[in-house]
């Protein structure tokens, strides 16, 4: 599979890469900024646009993960319920057919 499809398909995984890797890359770039500035007043606008922009970037790509790990589970759950109806259709069809042929036995 192509990056591109792969991208497609599982769209919402590779914006919660891209977002955790952008929140990182904001942790960095505030950590770098905080580390150059001697005073605090200096390093306030690092804190508030490298460290708050990071850590919101990381629970947005951390979120956008947990739903795409979500939505599999739940297509799992769906397959799975599926053939349980299925084989549970197939029970009850054998077992009217046992009756019916239990009851025209008897008749006859």
């Amino acid at each position: 599979m192509g990056l591109l499809k792969y991208v497609r398909a599982q769209w919402d995984r590779s914006a919660g890469v891209a977002a955790m890797l952008l929140g990182a890359l904001g942790l960095l770039l505030g950590w770098i900024g905080v580390s150059g500035a001697v005073y605090p007043a200096e390093q306030l606008p690092y804190l508030v646009s490298g460290g708050l922009g990071g850590l919101f970037l990381l629970g947005v790509g951390a979120t956008l993960w947990l739903s795409a790990d979500l939505r599999d589970e739940w297509r799992h759950l769906d397959s799975l319920e599926d053939e349980v109806e299925r084989r549970l259709a197939d029970r009850v069809a054998q077992m009217v057919d046992e009756a019916v042929e239990r009851h025209g036995a008897s008749r006859a």
